[in-house]
């Protein structure tokens, strides 16, 4: 990737038409993306509910040391946050509400890069919610292109990663961070 596309890419990610605005951005080498069996053992442990329901996460993902090895074969990546103010401490349809706007985010992004000839994988936050039910696993996904892998579900430390870039996990009371990852070939 050239110093042209990433000002682009930038620039796509401070669009005013994207549902959510960017908080922070690091751009990051993969191979410096710390992945862990402990993270995607979360994931069989079904603390989100979303085990063994989509191709997005696990195990229709796939095995975690495949798709770390997929991450580490990419040339650049970027890490950015989308940060959304709550009501309050339990405001729980707030941090749904948050976790949408952040796929969003991620989908229309997706099809910006598209449309300005920038190819790129994109992880995302949480499971997809592409489809109203996911065809996992009696049948293909049914838009493999649009379908973004969750980070935890491919075994990505998200909070090292966060330490690691210089980007806040947490940014504090009354807020939720969402964390997304682009990579480039």
């Amino acid at each position: 990737m050239n110093a042209q596309q990433k000002q682009t890419v930038e620039k796509l990610l401070q669009d005013a038409g994207l549902p959510c605005s960017v908080h922070e951005l690091a751009w990051t080498q993969p191979q410096e993306i710390p992945f862990s069996e402990g993270v995607r053992g979360m994931c069989a442990a079904n603390r989100c509910g979303m085990y063994g329901k989509s191709w997005a996460c696990p195990p229709g993902v796939g095995d975690w040391q495949l798709l770390r090895d997929e991450c580490y074969a990419h040339s650049l990546a970027l890490i950015f946050t989308t940060k959304h103010v709550l009501e309050d401490d339990f405001d729980i349809e707030g941090m749904q509400q948050a976790a949408q706007d952040h796929k969003q985010f991620n989908r229309t992004l997706s099809d910006l890069l598209e449309a300005n000839g920038i190819s790129c994988l994109i992880y995302g936050a949480g499971g997809c919610t592409l489809c109203a039910a996911c065809t996992y696993p009696d049948a293909p996904c049914r838009y493999p292109s649009r379908a973004h892998r969750s980070m935890e579900a491919c075994g990505i430390d998200v909070g090292a990663l966060a330490r690691q870039c210089g980007l806040k996990y947490n940014n504090g009371p009354l807020t939720v961070t969402y964390f997304s990852m682009l990579l480039f070939a």
